[in-house]
């Protein structure tokens, strides 16, 4: 079933896109579809995008080190 774009707005958009792909608009809107239905299926929830980062914090080692007022006055020079 044929795609007819009424809307003024989206169709100067897809002539846009069209130009600066030279493409013409029908592969412009296609290729622009396609384009987010990936990035739709590949975007990963919070969570997931968080647990690599969190394992590797959880990887680096304890030192003990108590970061208090006198810790961030020596990292300061004694400011």
């Amino acid at each position: 079933m044929p795609l007819n774009i009424r809307n003024e707005r989206v169709n100067q958009l897809a002539e846009e896109l069209a130009t600066k792909m030279h493409v013409n608009k029908t592969e412009a809107v296609l290729l622009a579809l396609q384009g987010e239905l990936r990035r739709y299926d590949e975007k990963l929830p919070l969570a997931a995008r968080l647990k690599p980062l969190q394992a590797q914090i959880a990887a680096l080692p304890d030192n003990d080190v108590v970061l208090d007022k006198a810790f961030f006055d020596e990292l300061s020079g004694g400011y």
